[in-house]
């Protein structure tokens, strides 16, 4: 049973018919709570526990929990450190089949899933529906401390670390401790002296982008930090907030 649109095969009509829905872009499942609509009824199921704010399932190793086992089952992993699903193409391993199978569509080249906004079509049904939020403003998830709304799950976890504090990615070379795996990694740098980001303009080499792309402000003379008080312009927003206090006194 072949897709008409997009070529791909399935093993019954029923799925065909399914799989039709990402082109037609139909959502027969209604939430009866928000009118948020679905492709499949297990997400619908899912959504709902949204509104009821139902975990059903606890990790033992950190008390996380989750709206469904197969979530939990995926979690776990994370303690484990298991991945036990290989790319033959490329070596790269992954804790899920569902992960390894995204991934190996940067190989083949296969995108069929398409935002009817703008066109542009994505290897996952995950990563279009992130990016139709682009299109709507769509922001589900709301911060438990503030008023903040994020696009997706993640963003809003990274966000509540500034109310908690949490810092969960350690340094394996000293104590330090940061809220982004990101912060992390640039940290790293510092211990293996590593400097990727040459100067466009002289041979300086740096350990990040942002720390390039102050330093290139020398050598284009880029102001984009205005002062609020009064004309004068500044190529680092630390060097404006020092400035701003001789107009506060």
């Amino acid at each position: 049973f072949t897709c008409t649109q997009c070529g791909k095969s399935l093993t019954n009509k029923y799925n065909r018919d399914i799989h039709m829905r990402v082109h037609t872009g139909e959502k027969p499942f209604t939430c009866d709570q928000c009118g948020k609509s679905f492709l499949h009824s297990s997400h619908l199921k899912d959504h709902m526990n949204i509104h009821t704010k139902e975990k059903l399932y606890t990790c033992d190793q950190c008390d996380k929990t989750f709206l469904r086992a197969s979530v939990l089952r995926s979690h776990l992993k994370v303690h484990t450190k298991e991945k036990p699903h290989s790319c033959h193409l490329c070596g790269k391993s992954f804790s899920h089949l569902q992960s390894l199978k995204e991934h190996q569509k940067i190989h083949t080249g296969v995108r069929e899933y398409m935002c009817f906004e703008c066109e542009k079509t994505f290897t996952s049904a995950s990563h279009l529906k992130l990016h139709e939020r682009i299109h709507t403003g769509e922001k589900p998830y709301k911060c438990s401390h503030c008023d903040k709304r994020f696009s997706n799950s993640s963003s809003r976890k990274t966000h509540e670390r500034i109310h908690t504090g949490e810092k969960p990615y350690k340094c394996s070379r000293c104590d330090k401790r940061f809220s982004r795996s990101a912060h992390l990694k640039t940290h790293q740098k510092i211990h293996t002296g590593e400097k990727p980001y040459k100067c466009s303009h002289c041979d300086k080499r740096f350990s990040n982008s942002g720390h390039l792309k102050t330093h290139e402000r020398i050598h284009t003379g880029e102001k984009p930090y205005k002062c609020s008080y009064c004309d004068k312009r500044f190529s680092r927003s630390a060097t404006l907030k020092t400035h701003e206090r001789i107009h506060i006194g």
